[in-house]
C-alpha cells in the first residue's frame, strides 16, 4: 500500500456544516476498527465503477462516452443474464464496467429500486451501482466487513452472476444509498482470473463508429483536456445523511473530509476522500449531498429542497460522475473548460445552464453539469481547477449547479410540482 497521508485519527474536516455528537463519536470509532480490525492495511484503491444501462442501449451510451469521457472500451463479455463492457481510461485510474441485461424484461433488485420512484421508472434498469475497490485479501476483508455488520451478496440471493460469480465479492445494496461496495484481490486488466463470462467482440461496423468519435475527440483535442473521474455524487435523504456516510466509511478506506452547507439551496455537500493516493483520479472521492430538512417540514417554510426532490422523483442513487479538465488556456484566454463544453454543444450535448465559476488570476475552479444522459440517468460534471486550487469546490458554484440540475429534475403531478 502507498504510505498513508493523512492520519484519520487527527484530521480535522473542514466546512461549516454541523455534524452530530452521534456522527462525530462513530466517524473516530470506524476509524479506529479499521484500523485494529486490518480493514485500513487490506483496502488498496478505487479500480473499478459499476453502472448498467437497458438492453439495446449500451452501444448509443458507449457513443456518448466516447464523446464526452476520457473511457475508452476495452474488452466484452456475456453471461448467463448479462453482457459486460469493460472500459479503461488512464492506467493508474478505475475501470468502468457497463452491465446490460440480455433480456429487455429482465427483472432484479435494481429494476425493484427503480420502479419505485416515477422519473426513474422510465429506466427500469439504468442504474450507477457502486465502486470496486482492491484489496490484498478479498475473503478476510468480506469476513471481517461481515463481523462489522455489513452484508454481502451470495449466489443465490441476486440473479446476475457478476455480483457473486466473478472475483468479486459485493455488498449488498445500501439501505442509505442503494448503491454496492465491490472488492477484488485480482489484477483488474486480467480478465481470464476475473472470470467474467464468454468473451465477444463488437461488430467491425460498431468499432468503425466509435472511431470516428475517437477521431473527432482527438482532433479537438477532448482526449487531451478530460482526464479522468474527480469525484462521484449520491444524493441521499436529509434524514440519512450521516448514516450514509458512516457506512461508506465503515466499508472503504476514504476520510472524511468536510462538510460545507449550501444555505441557498438547503443543502448540505458531504465529503470523503481518499488519504493513500496523491491525486484523486487514481481513487475518486465520494460526494453526499442532502437536504438540510425533509420535504414536509420545508412546507412550512416553504425552502428550496432540489437534492430531497431528486430522491423523492429518482430514489437514493449516484447523481453524477465528475470528470477533471485540465487547468490551462486553450485560446484567445479562453478556459479549457468553456472550450470542451462549447464544442460538445456544437456536437449537440445538451447541458444545464452555463459554466459556473471564474479563473482569473488567483487560483479558483469552474464547473457545469450536463443534462441526464437518456442512458445511465447520470449526469455528467465537467471540473477545471484553475491556478492549482486546492479546494474541491466553491459554496456559489455548488448552490448554481444544484438549482439547475434543481430546476431539470422536477416531476408534475397531481396539484404539486417539485
Amino acid at each position: 500500500m502507498i504510505p498513508v497521508s493523512i492520519n484519520t485519527l487527527e484530521y480535522q474536516p473542514g466546512g461549516d456544516k454541523k455534524n452530530s455528537e452521534f456522527f462525530e463519536d462513530y466517524r473516530m470509532k470506524i476509524f479506529e476498527r479499521r484500523k485494529s480490525s486490518g480493514i485500513e492495511d487490506l483496502l488498496g484503491t478505487m479500480r473499478g465503477i459499476v453502472l448498467q444501462v437497458e438492453t439495446g442501449e449500451v452501444l448509443p451510451y458507449l457513443h456518448e462516452l466516447y464523446l464526452m469521457s476520457p473511457y475508452r472500451f476495452s474488452a466484452a463479455f456475456r453471461n448467463n443474464t448479462h453482457n459486460v463492457y469493460i472500459l479503461t481510461s488512464h492506467p493508474d485510474y478505475p475501470r468502468m464496467f457497463i452491465l446490460e441485461p440480455l433480456e429487455k424484461d429482465y427483472a432484479d433488485e435494481i429494476t425493484m429500486f427503480n420502479r419505485l420512484y416515477p422519473l426513474s421508472s422510465k429506466k427500469p434498469n439504468a442504474r450507477y451501482i457502486g465502486e470496486i475497490f482492491s484489496t490484498k485479501d478479498v475473503n478476510e476483508t468480506r469476513s471481517t466487513l461481515e463481523s462489522h455488520s455489513v452484508r454481502f451478496n451470495y449466489h443465490h440471493e441476486t440473479k446476475n452472476p457478476f455480483f457473486t460469480d466473478a472475483h468479486f465479492v459485493f455488498t449488498f445494496p445500501s439501505d442509505f444509498t442503494c448503491n454496492r461496495v465491490g472488492y477484488t484481490q485480482e489484477d483488474i486488466d486480467d480478465y481470464d482470473v476475473l472470470q467474467l463470462g464468454k468473451p465477444f467482440e463488437l461488430a467491425p461496423e460498431v468499432m468503425e463508429s466509435l472511431n470516428q468519435v475517437l477521431a473527432f475527440g482527438e482532433a479537438h483535442q477532448l482526449n487531451k483536456l478530460v482526464l479522468g473521474v474527480d469525484h462521484l455524487a449520491t444524493r441521499i435523504l436529509a434524514g440519512e445523511r450521516e448514516d450514509a456516510i458512516l457506512e461508506f466509511l465503515t466499508m472503504s478506506n476514504h476520510y472524511f473530509w468536510g462538510a460545507y452547507n449550501i444555505s441557498e439551496m438547503n443543502s448540505s455537500t458531504n465529503v470523503t476522500r481518499n488519504g493513500y493516493v496523491d491525486n484523486d483520479k487514481k481513487s475518486p472521492a465520494k460526494v453526499f449531498t442532502a437536504n438540510n430538512t425533509p420535504s414536509f417540514v420545508n412546507s412550512f417554510e416553504n425552502l428550496p429542497m432540489p437534492t430531497e426532490d431528486f430522491v423523492r422523483n429518482y430514489g437514493r442513487r449516484l447523481h453524477h460522475i465528475a470528470y477533471e479538465v485540465l487547468d490551462g488556456d486553450h485560446r484567445g484566454g479562453e478556459k479549457n473548460v468553456d472550450y470542451v463544453v462549447q464544442t460538445l454543444k456544437d456536437r449537440g450535448i445538451p447541458f444545464l445552464a452555463h459554466v459556473v465559476g471564474e479563473c482569473l488570476d488567483e487560483p479558483n475552479l469552474k464547473q457545469i453539469f450536463s443534462k441526464h444522459s437518456q442512458y445511465s440517468i447520470l449526469i455528467t460534471e465537467y471540473v477545471e481547477r484553475c491556478h492549482k486550487y486546492e479546494g474541491f469546490f466553491t459554496k456559489s458554484n455548488v448552490a448554481a449547479l444544484t438549482e439547475a440540475a434543481g430546476i431539470d429534475e422536477r416531476y408534475d403531478h397531481g396539484h404539486v410540482f417539485d
